[in-house]
């Protein structure tokens, strides 16, 4: 093939963009272990699917994060926005759009998280070191001939430990060495009182118990220095602190751990009944074998799934609900702006029938009308003035032309009285003519004695 020239299309490896997602979620998913992540909670999103969405963010950068409905159902408290958080998820990729984001497996307030983060980092410590190899634990007494308690005398732990012991081995010696459970000097405390019962040699088995709480309460119990002590103590111990979800350093160092304080008692003793305690002991032997088996086989099965991951239904199934939460979301947006729509063309059909309406055009109608009678009384008007102005000019005209006006000015008219002719000249008289004289006021009859014709005045 030629320098330079385009490589055949068929020759070509050509990456759909599904594929092309796929395989780099396969690479960020191969790539990372479950990581712990601390940041605050922003965009948060509940969608009735029950998973929560939100980003989660720090002062410089933001990651997008999803967490599943039965992962949710395990919180203890209620996410909200603003929350600082700490949180343990695997890295994902959300293959329809393409997103990096995180899936979230676990969730703790940020306060406790630090808590946490000092208890799982002692935590790796101490399992480095080998102080929670079952190797090193001792075997529980079988009869064991006094019991030590190091715990708060005044707690409900002591008490549900009593009661069990008498109920399941009465008669049984007890000793309880006291000791803070809980606040600053707890730890020194429970420490001075397991040395005290290792030094007094009193008790073949000992248990260090108190009531539950929270990851701040038990603090006491994740010390250190009181982990060193129970694993240097050579008297068995059994460790039942809090409730059965809760782990402390103790319970991994401790020769034994009980779910709670009533637990550690029914530990501690056998029934009365021989075969009771033998099938107790079976059962204490099968638990910790089937323990051993199950870490292995929850190991290799992790290690399984982390390499068929991308295959999983359970994966693909989480990306389907979250491609499902969006569509719902798309949906739910079309719906409302085709609500908008057809509410805005509702509107503009209301106004249009209001200005359609009978009793608008009426009134509009009847406006008119009023405005038209005012213009036709304003025409009318100006038409009847305009005559009446003529009129009045003609009739001064003719009051200016008339005889009448000429007598107001000073002058007479004369006429013949039998027949009303008005004269003009003298010619027209003769002497002994009768004449009336007419004036601005009354009229004056008179007899022509001469006459003088005008040629003659000349």
């Amino acid at each position: 093939m030629p320098v330079g020239s385009p490589e055949p299309t068929s020759q070509r490896d050509i990456f759909s963009v599904s594929r092309l997602n796929s395989e780099v979620r396969a690479v960020l998913e191969g790539s990372f272990p479950l990581l712990w992540v601390a940041g605050e909670i922003s965009n948060l999103a509940t969608p009735a699917s029950g998973h929560i969405y939100f980003s989660l963010k720090d002062a410089h950068a933001q990651v997008r994060c999803a967490m599943f409905r039965m992962q949710r159902l395990r919180l203890r408290f209620r996410p909200e926005a603003g929350m600082q958080v700490l949180v343990r998820a695997r890295v994902g990729l959300y293959e329809a759009r393409g997103d990096f984001q995180l899936i979230i497996e676990q969730m703790e307030p940020s306060g406790e998280g630090a808590l946490r983060q000092a208890f799982e980092q002692l935590k790796a410590k101490l399992a480095a070191e080998g102080l929670f190899d079952t190797e090193r634990k001792r075997p529980l007494p079988a009869f064991p001939r006094r019991i030590g308690v190091i715990t708060s005398p005044t707690g409900a732990a002591v008490r549900d430990v009593l009661t069990v012991l008498k109920r399941r081995f009465p008669g049984i010696p007890v000793i309880v060495y006291p000791a803070q459970v809980q606040g600053v000097e707890a730890p020194r405390e429970l420490t001075r009182a397991l040395a005290m019962a290792e030094a007094r040699g009193e008790c073949d088995l000992l248990i260090l118990t108190r009531g539950g709480g929270s990851l701040e309460d038990l603090m006491a119990f994740n010390d250190e220095g009181l982990a060193r002590a129970i694993a240097a103590c050579q008297t068995p111990l059994i460790s039942a602190v809090g409730h059965e979800i809760d782990f402390t350093i103790a319970d991994f160092v401790a020769d034994q751990r009980a779910a709670t304080p009533s637990a550690a008692a029914e530990i501690a003793v056998p029934s009365r009944d021989e075969l009771t305690a033998r099938l107790s002991n079976l059962e204490h032997r099968l638990h910790r074998r089937m323990d051993q088996r199950l870490q292995r086989a929850a190991s290799d099965l992790a290690r399984l799934s982390h390499r068929h991951q991308r295959l999983h239904p359970g994966v693909r199934l989480e990306q389907q609900g979250q491609r499902l939460d969006e569509l719902e979301r798309r949906l739910n947006y079309a719906l409302r702006r085709r609500l908008e729509r057809a509410r805005e063309r509702h509107r503009l059909l209301q106004r249009r029938v209001r200005a359609l309406s009978p009793r608008l055009r009426l009134v509009e109608l009847q406006r008119r009308l009023s405005d038209a009678r005012r213009r036709l009384d304003y025409v009318t008007a100006e038409r009847l003035a305009q005559p009446s102005q003529r009129l009045a000019v003609a009739a001064r005209s003719l009051h200016n032309l008339s005889p009448l006006a000429t007598l107001e000015r000073g002058y007479s008219l004369t006429l013949r009285p039998d027949s009303g002719q008005l004269l003009r000249t003298a010619a027209d008289l003769t002497p002994g003519d009768r004449l009336e004289t007419r004036l601005k006021q009354g009229r004056v009859f008179s007899v022509i004695e001469s006459v003088q014709p005008a040629d003659e005045e000349a």
